[in-house]
């Protein structure tokens, strides 16, 4: 349980430098999420609720009057009860829409590494009797595609607020070797994206 613990205090620890250092001129994107163990765009709203947390930012690449395309980077958080909590960081390459009156439409295709820890005391069979096992987590990868909508609050100005719902669709891989290869999930994001290290600049 202890090395368990410090694992996840330097992972967030490492997550914070990258991040604060990051945000030193990039806006800052922040959402709660919703995830789901499920087949991509067979449901949209599911319960129980398993809940998550992503804090990133986004990267300038090639914009025009219409369309933006940028990378982006996260960090998250998520629980889901009695099967798994997880850690992750993923990279996305996104691309934007924009309409005259804020509305972006918006597609991202992803690859992050995950992390994931038993939320369930696990146990061993050791010399005739079961003991508790010590859980270090597993490795995953999790490539994903994302949809979604945003809207920017003033069009007109570089530096605007933007808030946004996501269907990020992923896949847990390798899931159960041997058994179960892969195992598709789905997040529900709804965030905002601010610049609050950023002031200075102008429409």
């Amino acid at each position: 349980m202890k090395k368990t613990s410090r694992h996840w205090i330097s992972v967030v620890a490492f997550c914070i430098i990258v991040i604060n250092h990051l945000w030193a001129q990039q806006p800052v994107t922040l959402s709660l999420f919703n995830e789901s163990t499920t087949i991509p765009y067979t449901t949209f709203l599911n319960d129980p609720m398993h809940p998550g947390v992503q804090i990133g930012t986004e990267f300038d690449w090639k914009e025009n009057r219409f369309f933006r395309l940028y990378p982006s980077v996260s960090f998250g958080y998520m629980y889901h009860k009695k099967l798994f909590q997880g850690l992750y960081s993923n990279l996305e390459l996104g691309c934007d829409y924009k309409t005259f009156f804020g509305l972006n439409f918006k597609i991202k295709i992803g690859l992050g590494y995950l992390h994931t820890f038993s939320t369930q005391q696990e146990f061993q069979f050791d010399e005739g009797s079961y003991k508790s096992k010590r859980d270090l987590g597993n490795s995953r990868l999790m490539p994903s595609i994302t949809t979604g909508l945003g809207f920017r609050l003033y069009p007109k100005k570089i530096s605007s607020p933007e808030i946004y719902v996501l269907y990020q669709s992923w896949v847990e891989f390798p899931y159960s070797p041997g058994f179960i290869p892969l195992m598709s999930h789905t997040n529900l994001h709804i965030g905002i994206k601010f610049f609050p290290f950023n002031k200075k600049k102008k429409p």
